[in-house]
């Protein structure tokens, strides 16, 4: 294939200050440091990163799109990013096994079941879920 994820882009009032606290948040290193568009990515020379564009209007609605994290443990990891300022949302998500916060922009992002459950077990993405046999998934509306 001829494509490579390079980034994605998230709008900010303040690039620096969110890419910062993104950065604080996945450990991440900064790769560019303009107040404009700021960029961080896992190592200098790893894709994807995060691109924050500076943009006037602040966020409004629930994003379109959103990402996902595996953490070793799960309810450590909210915790600690809830001490760096993440916020707990209800995005309608009802009784599921993952957790939703928002940067400190309004940004959603899920934190997912523990990568190992407490019984040593590899965790997957859809268990627990009410509806979901397996990764066998039919998109929402898609016959």
């Amino acid at each position: 294939m001829g494509l490579e994820w390079e980034q994605a882009n998230i709008d900010a009032r303040d690039p620096v200050a969110l890419g910062r606290w993104w950065q604080e948040a996945l450990g991440w290193v900064v790769v560019n440091d303009d107040p404009e568009e700021f960029e961080i990515r896992p190592a200098a020379d790893r894709f994807p990163g995060l691109l924050f564009c500076a943009v006037p209007e602040p966020k409004t609605i629930k994003n379109r799109l959103h990402l996902d994290f595996r953490p070793d443990d799960r309810d450590r990891e909210v915790e600690r990013l809830l001490a760096l300022g993440a916020i707990r949302v209800d995005a309608g998500q009802g009784d599921v096994p993952w957790i939703v916060l928002a940067d400190p922009e309004g940004n959603e992002f899920c934190i997912l079941s523990s990568a190992v459950g407490a019984d040593g077990a590899s965790s997957s993405l859809w268990t627990g879920v009410p509806g979901n046999a397996g990764p066998e998934l039919t998109p929402s509306g898609a016959q």
